[in-house]
C-alpha cells in the first residue's frame, strides 16, 4: 500500500541544520589550525607589488583549495561545487560564514597554481613542518616533549605507577599450521 503525501515539498521549506557548530574534531578544522597561514601570507602578499588591478583573492582561499584539489583528487569544477556544498571547505578556505554562491570561479585555479608554484608550495610545506615542531617542543605533556621545569609532569609521582591487571588473557589453541595440503594443490 502506497499513500501519497500531501502536497508537494518545496525548496523553501527544507530545514537546514545550520544552527549549530562546526566541529572540532573534523579533519579540515585541524589541518587549518596547522598551516600557519599569517606568516604564509606576508610572502605571497609580495608577489603583488603595485596597487592597481583586481584585488586578489586571499592566500588561504588559494592555497586552501589547491590542497582540498590535491587531497581529494578533485577537477577544478568539482573542488569549487565541493567547496560551495561543504561548511567545512568554506571554514578551510577563510570564508566567515557559510554561503550558497561559489566562492571563485573554477578558472581562478589555474591562477592560483601560477601564483603558488613548486618552490613557493615547498616553502610553506616547511613553514607547516617547523609549526608542528614548535608545538611538539611546546607540549610538555605530550610523549616525547621536554621535561617540566619541576622534574616530573603534575599529577605524577617519581615512579609511574605498575598497570593493573584488567582481565584473563585467552589463548586459543584451535589454530592449524599454514603448510597443510589440499587436494587441489599440485605435488612437486
Amino acid at each position: 500500500m502506497y499513500r501519497r503525501p500531501t502536497g508537494q515539498m518545496v525548496l523553501e521549506g527544507f530545514i537546514l541544520p545550520f544552527e549549530g557548530k562546526l566541529d572540532a574534531n573534523n579533519r579540515w578544522v585541524k589541518l587549518a589550525e596547522i598551516i600557519p597561514w599569517s606568516t604564509i601570507e606576508k610572502n605571497y602578499a609580495d608577489l603583488f607589488p603595485s596597487n592597481a588591478g583586481t584585488v586578489a583573492k586571499p592566500l588561504r582561499m588559494a592555497l586552501g583549495a589547491l590542497i582540498i584539489k590535491e587531497k581529494c583528487g578533485f577537477t577544478d569544477r568539482e573542488t569549487v561545487e565541493q567547496i560551495t556544498e561543504n561548511p567545512y571547505l568554506q571554514y578551510f578556505i577563510g570564508l566567515e560564514k557559510y554561503q550558497i554562491e561559489p566562492p571563485f570561479d573554477p578558472s581562478l585555479m589555474v591562477h592560483f597554481r601560477k601564483r603558488l608554484d613548486k618552490e613557493t608550495l615547498n616553502k610553506i610545506n616547511e613553514l607547516i613542518c617547523k609549526g608542528k615542531q614548535t608545538k611538539k617542543l611546546k607540549d610538555p605533556d605530550e610523549p616525547g616533549g621536554p621535561p617540566h621545569p619541576g622534574g616530573t609532569p603534575p599529577g605524577q609521582g617519581s615512579k609511574p605507577a605498575k598497570p593493573t591487571n584488567k582481565g584473563k588473557l585467552l589463548l586459543d589453541a584451535t589454530c592449524a599450521p599454514a603448510d597443510i595440503r589440499y587436494p587441489t594443490d599440485l605435488s612437486y
